[in-house]
């Protein structure tokens, strides 16, 4: 009976040593797998916001029209002594041969980027250029960085010239351009915004005459041909091939889906002056787009256009 006590004293002793090696793994085993929900946080990867295209995007997003006002209703506003401010894009001996009364210049490219600097954003801001086109695209830019800007219609040459009266609402004398603004534009916009007019070449522009794309199709050059007239003028007479989204609010929701990121982008409308607000958004959306000169052709437009010029259409 003792021997036995003693072997079970022998086996107890063998036996703790081991259970509290046992003991000792369980309280130092890894801490339990985080759950589901918290693994998935930690691998989905953060999308950081892009000001410049949300921007851009929103400004047909938030479209309250075509943003282009008749000489007629300028000159009217400049009778009623409306606060606003009117800003002439054309060359600098062309704005020192006649402009708009109070017009400031700012010749279209890098010197509008200078102009961010005195533009105002507590007013309106109507811009001219010759026939509208490029002051399409300086008003959609600007729009982009929060100016208020609308285009004056057909331009100087093609509007205001050719508008009943309008020799009493021409001057000759240089206006200053206001003091700095203290605008509080957002950087990477107001970066985008800069880098977009500094881009252009002394007497260059983002647009094509309707001759050089004729040419580029016949070649067939790899460009991509968007309309955005309203779909019974295309129905009507179309360039073959080319895909259409009808000018209006919200179609920057068709981009993606319709235009190549990939290719030369030739943007048309009716005289040229829709698309250029079109190629200034799709520019800094990153799209590689171009405007058609003059559009497919109006009676105002004269010789030039895609139709006035005598290209074929398709219905």
């Amino acid at each position: 009976m003792k021997k036995l006590s003693l072997i079970s004293i022998l086996l107890v002793l063998l036996l703790v040593p081991g259970l509290m090696f046992v003991g000792c793994s369980k309280e130092e085993a890894p801490a339990a797998a985080a759950p589901a929900a918290e693994k998935a946080a930690e691998t989905t990867p953060v999308v950081e916001a892009n000001p410049v295209k949300e921007a851009a995007l929103a400004y047909f997003a938030n479209f309250p029209g075509n943003r282009i006002i008749a000489s007629a209703d300028v000159f009217a506003k400049i009778d009623a002594g409306e606060d606003m401010l009117l800003l002439d894009i054309r060359k600098a001996e062309d704005y020192a041969a006649g402009h708009l009364k109070g017009a400031v210049n700012a010749p279209w490219g890098p010197a509008i980027t200078a102009a961010l600097e005195w533009l105002p954003d507590d007013k309106p801001v109507y811009v001219n250029c010759y026939s509208g086109q490029t002051a399409g695209q300086a008003v959609a830019a600007l729009n982009v960085a929060g100016i208020q800007a609308s285009s004056v219609k057909y331009g100087y040459s093609l509007g205001v010239a050719k508008t009943e009266g309008y020799e009493a609402y021409q001057e000759t004398t240089a206006n200053a351009a206001p003091e700095a603004s203290g605008v509080k534009y957002d950087a990477a916009i107001k970066s985008a915004v800069a880098d977009y007019f500094n881009a252009i070449p002394e007497g260059g522009s983002n647009i094509w005459p309707a001759a050089k794309v004729k040419e580029a199709l016949d070649a067939e050059e790899d460009i991509f041909v968007l309309s955005i007239r309203q779909q019974d003028a295309y129905d009507a007479g179309h360039i073959e091939g080319a895909a259409l989204i009808p000018w209006a609010k919200g179609m920057q929701e068709q981009f993606a889906d319709v235009i190549p990121m990939d290719k030369q982008v030739v943007v048309h409308c009716y005289s040229g002056q829709t698309a250029g607000q079109a190629v200034a958004i799709l520019r800094l959306l990153g799209y590689n787009a171009v405007s058609m000169k003059s559009g497919m052709g109006t009676p105002v437009t004269g010789a030039s256009g895609w139709a006035n010029e005598g290209f074929p259409v398709v219905q």
